[in-house]
């Protein structure tokens, strides 16, 4: 296993990462537990979760990601694991969560104690903002529209106060954000400095082989702030594992919660999985292997977020880390790009 160091922090993160969305739903906690064993034992020690967990999102389940993830944290040694978590933000509905989700300061310290509280551990790690306050294409919408935006809603610099208190008193060791622009990058690092508070260090944001948006102005905005990617889904809802390829429908979140994957389903998304599972295949590896090898292999990419709901594809998985493209298979896949670009943007 590789790690790397996150710029900014004393973290040496795994070059993969375990997500853990699926913990709660698809899950149950004996198996949220077998999988962190896993994973730790094949040398991942980044876990990624979020106060809103599982997904579907749920009144009746929400924080239960968490919890399962703090019954197992509570019995390992603190300093080996690191953990990161999210605060909800809001416009997306859940208003079980703190009756309606705001990046206001009240409600982000009371998350963070939550949190802290689910996980059974005095410190996050790393805490990122889940989705930024204001409006953003985000979750399978590509265009800005201002008319989108909602009055009243707390600017970055109350925001980055809030969070910068937290990490005054003990309670988290770094600041992230998750589904952001280029525009927000830049400004969360502008804020920071201009008051003298922490700036975020990583970026968690969606990016596999029919996404690749992040390459357009994200990349430039955060190799100059020095903000590290984390990739969340770079399977993309397990359509590039090429099990949905097939006649008969796979057994999936895409299958189980079709309105979820919403996102993904696009003109030509279909036919541009198919092609990049076939390419797999011409060279002697699986459709997840290729994409997650494609993911792992970018030199912006600090760490590569999975999922799974059994140990045998945790396994495969785990095991992109090893794998080396060669110059014939990045030349075959830069060619379906031309091709389909990123259809699922």
């Amino acid at each position: 296993m590789q790690y790397r160091t996150l710029p900014g922090t004393e973290l040496d993160v795994s070059a993969i990462c375990l997500g853990t969305m699926t913990f709660g739903e698809q899950n149950s906690e004996a198996d949220a537990h077998a999988q962190l064993d896993a994973a730790t034992a094949a040398g991942v020690n980044f876990i990624d979760t979020a106060e809103m967990y599982p997904v579907p999102a749920r009144a009746e389940t929400q924080g239960r990601t968490e919890a399962y993830v703090g019954s197992w944290l509570v019995k390992q040694p603190r300093d080996k694991v690191i953990v990161a978590t999210k605060v909800a933000g809001p416009n997306r509905g859940m208003d079980w969560i703190r009756g309606g989700p705001q990046l206001n300061a009240a409600q982000i310290v009371a998350a963070c104690d939550a949190s802290l509280a689910r996980l059974r551990t005095d410190y996050i790690d790393l805490y990122q903002v889940h989705w930024p306050a204001r409006a953003v294409p985000m979750f399978g919408t590509s265009q800005y529209d201002p008319a989108d935006e909602k009055p009243g809603m707390p600017d970055l610099h109350e925001q980055l106060e809030a969070l910068s208190r937290l990490v005054t008193a003990g309670k988290v060791r770094y600041l992230g954000t998750s589904n952001e622009t280029a525009w927000g990058v830049a400004r969360w690092g502008a804020v920071a400095d201009a008051a003298g508070l922490p700036r975020i260090r990583t970026i968690q944001n969606v990016y596999n082989l029919i996404n690749r948006s992040f390459e357009t102005g994200l990349v430039e905005a955060c190799h100059r702030e020095q903000v590290s990617l984390l990739v969340y889904s770079p399977l993309a809802f397990g359509l590039l594992s090429g099990k949905y390829v097939a006649d008969a429908p796979a057994d999936g979140r895409l299958t189980r919660f079709p309105a979820f994957g919403s996102r993904y389903r696009k003109p030509f998304v279909d036919e541009a999985v198919a092609a990049y599972a076939q390419l797999a295949l011409e060279h002697g590896l699986s459709p997840a292997q290729l994409a997650l090898a494609f993911v792992n292999s970018r030199w912006f990419v600090a760490s590569t977020i999975i999922g799974a709901t059994t140990l045998a594809q945790l396994t495969e998985n785990i095991g992109s880390s090893g794998i080396r493209l060669s110059a014939e298979l990045e030349a075959g896949i830069e060619k379906l790009y031309r091709q389909y670009h990123s259809p699922a943007l």
